[in-house]
């Protein structure tokens, strides 16, 4: 009976281990700022120049609307380009929205965005696919772009979902916009953002997206983010993302204005360099912003880019990126701003050593330094060119671990334990099993989903499984199950008998009756 006992009673304790923590230890939101790259002066000089570059050098290929606006606000001719004068850029600043919501369709999953809290996201446009089952790249498709919608909407730790792929399956600016918007809508709750190809598909798209709101009126409770780059590296506006904007606006969408300058390409080689021009193309964005709707919710979304100087491919992986976006978090937050930064871009193809290496420490520099938004976090490869739904998962694991490590150490008079060293030194010479031990395990330590901690021989014993394999088997699974039922059928009906839906309604049936 004793040794029944005994062994009922450890596999209830083995059991209650295996479990997921009751509290999750490490959430998204948590605090960021540790890491700063640059000085106090750093910081200062930095936006001295980008100030210095709007005055003097200003913007080129300014649209005509936009230039009169900023003409309206005090900025200054200067032959084919627009001065943007400093009290225009401090006033923009001043008036910025500094802390918003990113609403999902659930509120539960609202998010906030500003202060010190820092969120891992998705972004991208990739135009391929790693397959699950070849283990290649194929071009990517609306059905894709729909099971990533999907799976990430499980993930802890992707506090909001970008369409990371390119439905290249699409023939017309309307059909892409439109069906990428379904594909978040029908996939997930959780805030998302997608981009439009020109000013002329927002309305359709918000029609749409009116039928599914709970009020018929999307902008009562935007939950689509629109990600645009407006400004052209080196310093100049692009006509069609200008007018994608003030559209997005009137709509009232939130957005985050994107500059992707590339090193040694279209900003300087030299790193500080880069950030002062950088800089000053999205301080050129926000007052774009300012001129149109002051106030308006915008991500100040300044992303570095590096290329490999001695081909001019883009990298997506190493240090130099890693402090690049770091550094653009602190300056961001620096001025008050939301900030917007990228990680996770690696150059690898294959789910490997590198890929490991290069998406940690980007992730790591981008979450210490605090950036508030930081996209590009799971799923890509290929610099960009790729999305893998094994890297989905693994790379969630690995967002838990940079969250826990944001979170830092507790340190009070119970953590301290005092009396629980004493008591186990003359106890029973060990913390095993002890209060204080079980407690810090559902509080402190996260337990990877996908990680190996086998022991050597019951790894082989399980085939020598690789995390590509392990987290190959879990995607598969995850696909496999039941569909999210997040629109109502009738309201699934509407929208497809009222715009052309490409996607085709789970089981193979379409609504087109």
């Amino acid at each position: 009976m004793t040794r029944s006992t005994r062994r009922s009673g450890r596999k209830e304790k083995l059991a209650a281990r295996a479990a997921p923590p009751v509290v999750n230890p490490c959430p998204p939101g948590q605090i960021g700022g540790a890491y700063t790259p640059l000085s106090e002066a750093d910081c200062a000089a930095i936006f001295d120049t980008a100030l210095r570059l709007l005055d003097d050098l200003g913007m080129g290929e300014v649209p005509h609307g936009l230039a009169a606006r900023l003409a309206d606000h005090g900025a200054r001719r200067a032959g084919d380009r627009v001065q943007i004068p400093p009290e225009l850029v401090q006033d923009a600043i001043a008036r910025a929205a500094k802390v918003f919501p990113l609403h999902g369709r659930d509120p539960a999953r609202d998010i906030t965005v500003g202060g010190q809290a820092v969120h891992f996201g998705t972004g991208g446009a990739a135009v391929q696919v790693l397959d699950l089952d070849s283990g290649d790249y194929r071009p990517s498709t609306l059905q894709d772009l729909y099971d990533f919608t999907r799976l990430q909407d499980g993930l802890t730790n992707v506090s909001w979902f970008t369409r990371c792929c390119v439905a290249t399956d699409m023939e017309s600016d309307l059909a892409l916009d439109m069906n990428t918007a379904f594909a978040l809508l029908k996939g997930t709750t959780k805030p998302v953002a997608t981009s439009f190809t020109v000013a002329e598909t927002v309305a359709p798209v918000v029609e749409m997206l009116d039928m599914a709101a709970p009020s018929g009126r999307f902008v009562d409770r935007p939950w689509v983010k629109v990600h645009i780059s407006p400004v052209i590296s080196p310093m100049r506006y692009g006509e069609d993302a200008v007018a994608v904007t003030e559209e997005c606006i009137r709509h009232n969408m939130p957005i985050s204005c994107i500059t992707a300058a590339q090193s040694g390409a279209t900003a300087p080689a030299t790193l500080a360099g880069f950030l002062a021009q950088s800089l000053a193309e999205t301080l050129a964005s926000l007052v774009m912003v300012h001129v149109i709707r002051p106030g308006h919710p915008m991500v100040f979304s300044n992303w570095p880019l590096v290329i490999d100087l001695r081909t001019g491919a883009f990298c997506g992986g190493g240090g130099e990126i890693s402090v690049l976006n770091a550094a653009s978090a602190q300056v961001s937050n620096w001025l008050g701003l939301p900030s917007g930064v990228a990680c996770s871009m690696t150059d690898a193809k294959a789910i490997d050593a590198q890929y490991g290496m290069e998406k940690g420490i980007s992730a790591m520099a981008a979450g210490l330094a605090g950036g508030n938004l930081i996209y590009e976090s799971a799923g890509m490869t290929a610099s960009l060119l790729g999305v893998s739904f094994e890297a989905f998962l693994l790379d969630n694991d690995m967002l838990a671990h940079v969250y826990r490590a944001l979170r830092g150490i507790e340190v009070s008079e119970a953590t301290l334990g005092y009396d629980d060293i004493v008591a186990a030194v003359r106890g029973e010479g060990h913390f095993l099993g002890g209060a204080q031990t079980m407690a810090a395990m559902e509080r402190d330590y996260f337990y990877p989903d996908l990680a190996d901690r086998d022991a050597p021989i019951t790894w082989r014993e399980n085939g020598r499984p690789d995390a590509w394999a392990r987290a190959n088997a879990r995607a598969r699974a995850a696909l496999a199950g039941a569909h999210p039922a997040y629109l109502e059928r009738e309201v699934e009906r509407d929208i497809r008998r009222r715009f052309d839906i490409r996607l085709a309604e789970q089981g193979g049936a379409d609504f087109k009756d």
